[in-house]
């Protein structure tokens, strides 16, 4: 984990929290207490606390009286759910988002892609999941719609990436960081069949990763 700046602790911690469970640095079904959490990412307890409650809201992690917080691990048909739930959402936001968001709009998204592909080279899984997740939920945003950003954003953070580590370690993350350029393109293009088909099939890719396949 890295050491946070003042600003926003609660979200930074939030952030790098989520992506260290998410990669599988914070391993599922252990308990982990926010003081030792706040110790590595070099701030106090609180924030940790109060983004570890946030955590916990969305189904990733529930608190342990007077030990800490541990982190909840769902099964196969937790993740084949949470990816058709994703697939049935996403893909076909795109074209909203191809008919709606100003080319002024998704330029910005670019060092977003940027971001993650520069995560992707130097094999910074937390840093690249965080980076992932802005992506997304950022096309999202475009549309207007809190709920659909809500509703997704909770079930991200229900999922595990058990094979991302070792993609990265592989240096096979480049594949995975070329997705969201390609799916961004179709979307400057104004080609909504694309966009569409490209989502869909990034989001298939990520339900291999979830499952430890290279795909």
């Amino acid at each position: 984990m890295k050491a946070l700046t003042p600003t926003s602790l609660r979200q930074q911690a939030a952030d790098v929290i989520r992506a260290s469970i998410l990669a599988g640095e914070l391993k599922a079904g252990e308990i982990h207490s926010a003081t030792a959490i706040a110790q590595r990412l070099g701030v106090s307890p609180t924030p940790v606390r109060e983004a570890m409650l946030d955590l916990a809201n969305g189904g990733l992690v529930e608190a342990v009286r007077n030990r800490g917080f541990r982190v909840l691990s769902p099964d196969d048909r937790d993740l084949d759910e949470i990816s058709e739930l994703r697939v049935m959402l996403e893909p076909p936001a795109m074209r909203a988002v191809v008919e709606r968001a100003t080319d002024e709009q998704l330029a910005e998204l670019e060092s977003v892609v940027a971001m993650i592909e520069e995560r992707a080279e130097a094999a910074d899984v937390a840093g690249f999941l965080v980076a992932d997740r802005a992506f997304h939920l950022g096309l999202l945003e475009l549309l207007g719609n809190g709920r659909l950003v809500r509703l997704v954003a909770q079930l991200r953070d229900q999922t595990r990436l058990v094979g991302i580590a070792e993609l990265a370690r592989e240096g096979n993350l480049m594949a995975s960081a070329r997705e969201h350029r390609d799916i961004l393109a179709a979307l400057r293009a104004r080609d909504a069949d694309a966009a569409e088909t490209l989502m869909r099939r990034h989001l298939v890719h990520t339900r291999g990763i979830w499952a430890g396949r290279s795909e």
